[in-house]
């Protein structure tokens, strides 16, 4: 099993640890990055089989050369190249996933879904952590259910040390959290797609050991899954998780215009807003501190007759022996694991399809568990009055 790796960051040196040194260990792993220095460092860090390549994504035709010597490929760059990265992979015939995060891209690639089948690969978007791995898990426990009502996911990174004002710590591109906070989200209520505005419907969220958290609506988390479970269910929504009075704050700046990318004039020059604000979050958040990864997803319907309330939480942390944060545990090796399963031949069917569709739910847990990424699975009591009906 050969895989690349496209990008030598936090995820990107995720992706390849578990590549090399989990569940079934790839003979050749490559990381490869603009940045040739940035790439080495990584593969000695990890250390065999991962080897270090230098490439420019945006050169389509290296991009294309390089992936033809390998049976998958992982993006952890931006996510505006993966639809190129994607085209690429279908003119190597090699497997692709890549992190995802954004709608109209991840649009754009499965719109391939026919050239992919003709290439006989698999080409799957979102496979990090959420979109990714909560999008499976969604799956996992939808069915568990003879009738679903309702499906909310919850999810956020968060430092374990937070530092004022946000309390937050940046653990992956700047543009990737205020894309998340600026664009709409999109759900399914009351049995049809809508979007509201991001950073909107706050509600309080509890996880044993943690103080007062809050969860918030925010963009890209349920990408595929409004489509998927249209139909099926009449509430699905995702909300991303920060400590208390992160979400008002950060609204302000945004309400103050700082996240627009419409140029005004200052001292006589062109600038963006947005432009300013990236650079100054990229200087002075916090990058590097121990951090925890918080997922809840809770599902509401029928098993067997009985109207039930499922509830998934899991709490991921820093882990000291390797020295991967929570973040790169949950991000990068939910792709690593999907890139083996589409080399092995176990997904669903070939093309560009959504996540929760193509890959085995059952068989990403265990995968998870092997890991150390534990799901704690509970029923919590309601009175039959907290259900909508769902004749």
């Amino acid at each position: 099993m050969k895989i690349l790796v496209l990008g030598a960051g936090r995820m990107g040196f995720g992706a390849a640890f578990d590549l090399a040194r989990n569940s079934e260990p790839a003979e050749i792993v490559t990381i490869a990055d603009r940045d040739h220095e940035l790439a080495a460092a990584a593969a000695e860090k990890i250390g065999p089989p991962v080897a270090p390549a230098a490439i420019d994504v945006a050169d389509y035709a290296a991009v294309k050369d390089l992936m033809c010597d390998y049976d998958a490929a992982i993006s952890c760059v931006n996510y505006w190249f993966n639809e190129s990265l994607a085209r690429a992979a279908i003119e190597a015939q090699t497997h692709f996933c890549d992190l995802g995060g954004n709608n109209s891209v991840v649009d754009a690639e499965l719109r391939l879904d026919d050239e992919a089948r003709k290439a006989g690969i698999s080409v799957i978007p979102d496979c990090g952590l959420a979109p990714g791995m909560v999008s499976i898990l969604a799956m996992h426990g939808a069915n568990r259910f003879d009738q679903l009502e309702i499906i909310n996911i919850r999810v956020g990174g968060l430092p374990q040390k937070p530092k004022p004002p946000l309390d937050y710590q940046l653990v992956f591109s700047v543009e990737g959290l205020i894309n998340e906070y600026v664009e709409r989200a999109r759900l399914i209520r009351d049995s049809a797609i809508t979007e509201v505005d991001s950073m909107t419907e706050l509600e309080p969220i509890e996880f044993e050991g943690f103080p007062p958290l809050e969860a918030f609506q925010t963009s890209g988390g349920t990408s595929t899954l409004p489509e998927t479970f249209l139909g099926r269910v009449k509430e699905l929504d995702y909300k991303t998780i920060r400590y208390r009075g992160h979400c008002e704050r950060f609204k302000a700046m945004i309400d103050l215009g700082l996240c627009s990318s419409e140029e005004i004039f200052v001292d006589y020059q062109k600038i963006r807003p947005r432009a300013v604000f990236s650079a100054l979050l990229a200087k002075y958040l916090p990058t590097d501190g121990p951090d925890y990864v918080l997922v809840r997803c809770e599902f509401k319907g029928m098993q067997a007759g009985i109207r039930k309330h499922l509830r998934y939480d899991i709490v991921d942390k820093f882990d000291e022996l390797s020295g991967l944060s929570a973040m790169m545990r949950t991000t990068g090796f939910p792709a690593a694991i999907i890139a083996r399963m589409m080399v092995r031949g176990e997904v669903s069917r070939r093309g560009a399809t959504p996540q929760e569709l193509a890959i085995n739910p059952e068989k990403f847990v265990t995968e998870l568990s092997k890991r150390g990424i534990n799901i704690r699975e509970q029923y919590i009591f309601e009175p039959a009055s907290a259900f909508r009906s769902i004749e």
